[in-house]
Parts: structure tokens; sequence; C-alpha cells
């Protein structure tokens, strides 16, 4: 269901810190991509006095996702933060056997999928019929990587569709809470060569399946803001 929201300075999109700890959080639903792969597993938790979600990933992939309709034009600031508990010894977003991370903010913007190739148009409904879910026209995704730096744009190994942009890497602050500020549609324009439509759904997706490593991660609050702080 799509969470209709009015416009204001500051939209928490992912408020774990106002649900009470041990479930999900309300109005977030699983993301199960393969199903034939063990899920991730996702709890709310305290952590330092403050209710955030913890995510545990053991040879796994699924990620949480919310629908949301806001437009990326008024509010352009995304804001979140994030602690990874580990490092992932081979992880390598540009190649496709080691494609996974301990830490990704997924962002999925709509679009007229008409006008893409005939080739996109069928990976869509390939994955629709395989999936049960519509992809997004274009998913942007925010992540940690071992090897890329900072800054750096990587289509998915699985989609042209899928743009990663890496906000850390290695050893960076692994076992600290670390914040993030990004313009989405600054990096949209960056990842794609095109403005942004509505911003549709907003995950995180914590997944080790294809390197067979156990990693966890904590996610606190997404803002989106119309001004930097």
């Amino acid at each position: 269901e799509t969470v209709k929201v009015q416009m204001r300075p500051d939209q928490v999109i992912a408020s774990f810190s106002a649900n009470p700890t041990g479930g999900l959080p309300r109005q977030w639903y699983p993301m199960v991509i393969f199903r034939n792969k063990k899920q991730t597993q996702y709890q709310l938790v305290t952590d330092q006095g403050k209710t955030v979600l913890h995510a545990f990933a053991a040879a796994a992939t699924s990620g949480l996702m919310q629908h949301v309709d806001l437009d990326p034009s008024i509010q352009p600031w995304l804001s979140w933060d994030w602690k990874i508990g580990n490092l992932v010894r081979i992880s390598d977003n540009e190649r496709h056997i080691t494609e996974d991370s301990p830490a990704r903010i997924i962002l999925g913007f709509d679009g007229d999928k008409d006008m893409l190739p005939f080739s996109d148009q069928i990976m869509f409904e390939t994955a629709r019929v395989f999936t049960g879910y519509d992809f997004p026209y274009a998913t942007l995704m925010y992540i940690w990587d071992k090897n890329a730096p900072v800054g750096t744009i990587m289509p998915s190994n699985r989609s042209g569709r899928i743009k990663m942009l890496v906000v850390a890497n290695g050893a960076d602050s692994v076992g600290e809470w670390r914040g993030f500020t990004r313009n989405i549609v600054e990096d949209f324009e960056r990842a794609y060569g095109e403005k942004p439509g509505k911003l549709i759904g907003v995950g995180v997706l914590t997944d080790t399946d294809n390197i067979g490593e156990t990693v966890e991660t904590w996610y606190g609050d997404i803002h989106l803001r119309q001004a930097r702080d």
C-alpha cells in the first residue's frame, strides 16, 4: 500500500526510533527477490538507547521496503546513518559473483518504462514473473563497497536500471555509527543522465548470498529534507 504523505521541510520516511522493539517497522514489508535463497533477518532493536533496525545476513539476501509517493525536487536531501558490524572480506560490487554489501539504502523512482529499450522492458517483465514484484523505472542504491572509491557509480550486474553509488568503503568506521547526507536529485542525474521522476519506494538491503559470509548492520532513521543540514 502506497503511503500518501504531505510535503513538509523534514519528512521522516523511516522512523525506526518511533517503533517498539522486537518486530518490523510499521508500513515496511519484506522484499524477497530470490525465493530459493536464505533471507536476511531484520528486527527492531535498541542500540545506545534508541530503536534502530538490525540486519543479520548469513549467506542470505532480502530487504525491507516502504512504498512512498514523493517529489524529490521538493525534498532532495536524504540523510541517514548506519553501523556495520564487521568487514566482508571479498565483496566486490563490480563483479557478478561477489556483488554483495553489508549496507544499502535503496531508492526506487517512477518513470515511463515504454520509453526504455525493448531489452529493459523484457527484463522488467521477466523479473515480475519470477519475483512477483513490479520493479521501478530506475533504482538508485547507496552502498558500502570493499574496494571502490567513495563517489564511484556502477551499474548492477543484474540490470542497467539499477545504479549503485559508493558512500563508504573498506574499514571506513566499521563498528561505529556513521551519518550520510546526499542530494538524491543530483545523484540520480549523475547516474542516469536525466531528472528523476517521483520517489516511489525506499528500502534497505543487507546481503551476503554471493560471497557466503556473515555480517550484521544497524540502520537509523531515514529523512528527506528541503535543505541540507
